[in-house]
């Protein structure tokens, strides 16, 4: 069982923008002063910037260009519908905005299908769509692969009952807390765990500040110790920065990598770094305009792929 994974799975925007939708509850999203033309050729520069950077380190990046209808203006963060499991499962999800429920597509399996992998089994989520409830995918749930443990910040989008829901169903223990960022002088729910938290093999960034109550925070920190993980520890200004949304890869012969934003890596002092950098590489690209609009960054760009292969 690996933690992380050589292949990716990115979605090329063509309709990108500031989705109205999510914005009710996504603080990261903000006003940008470009017209919709300019907004989208920025973002497909980011975005070919990033898969270049990946390629030339030795991951395979499978690109698939989003459709002009119907509208997505969030496609390009497909982890948050799909997720994929090295016994040949995939997990749909349930979105929170009814425009993002137009980014499943069927034809994205039969592609990876194409290139030889195997998937046996679909777990299909999205009827809670239905009754109002909402899991969204590896942006909700940070899976421990190796350790079976599901970390997940309960939101609007991540719906405590289908948390223990898809723990039962794909064998995971449910590690559940809530998450919170200052917005004016309120205390606010983060809407994705994977905004403040990333679950590498040998560490995690984690903001310990957004998790206000204490019991729960004893909690999150023991499961990640018993599991040897080094916590690289990041405050709430930095996670603004985008420095809790990072995915670490395998690149070729076996090379680990963590992927950010540059933004993200801006904000990190040297210390954190060298926390880091003593089990991977660092890999970072601008995502500004990614970052403005959409309200998410480097992580929620790149669904991993952990499907079996068919062996040549």
């Amino acid at each position: 069982m690996m933690q992380i994974s050589n292949t990716i799975l990115m979605i090329r925007p063509v309709n990108f923008r500031k989705n109205e939708q999510t914005a009710v509850n996504n603080y990261f999203q903000e006003d940008i002063n470009l017209d919709n033309k300019t907004v989208i050729k920025n973002a497909q520069k980011e975005f070919d910037a990033l898969v270049e950077i990946l390629r030339a380190k030795g991951v395979n990046v499978i690109v698939v260009e989003d459709t002009k209808t119907p509208d997505t203006p969030d496609s390009i963060f497909p982890n948050n519908w799909i997720s994929f499991h090295s016994n040949g499962t995939v997990g749909l999800y349930p979105m929170f905005a009814e425009n993002r429920r137009n980014e499943r597509r069927e034809d994205i399996l039969n592609t990876l299908e194409e290139q030889g992998f195997i998937i046996e089994n679909v777990m299909d989520y999205t009827s809670a769509e239905e009754d109002n409830l909402f899991l969204e995918g590896t942006g909700s749930l940070l899976l421990d692969r190796v350790n079976k443990k599901a970390y997940c910040a309960l939101s609007d989008r991540a719906n405590e009952e289908l948390i223990i829901e898809f723990c039962e169903d794909f064998d995971y223990l449910p590690v559940i807390f809530n998450a919170y960022q200052s917005v004016g002088d309120k205390r606010m729910l983060i809407y994705h765990t994977n905004v403040m938290m990333c679950l590498a093999e040998d560490f995690a960034v984690i903001c310990l500040d957004s998790i206000d109550d204490k019991k729960e925070l004893k909690n999150v920190v023991k499961h990640l110790k018993e599991n040897d993980k080094e916590l690289v520890v990041i405050s709430e200004e930095q996670i603004h920065h985008f420095a809790g949304n990072m995915l670490q890869v395998l690149g070729a012969n076996d090379k680990r990598y963590l992927v950010m934003s540059s933004a993200a890596y801006n904000s990190l002092n040297s210390a954190q770094i060298n926390s880091i950098e003593k089990y991977c590489e660092i890999l970072h690209s601008s995502l500004k305009t990614i970052e403005t609009c959409g309200g998410g960054s480097a992580r929620c760009m790149m669904a991993e792929v952990f499907l079996p292969q068919v062996l040549d």
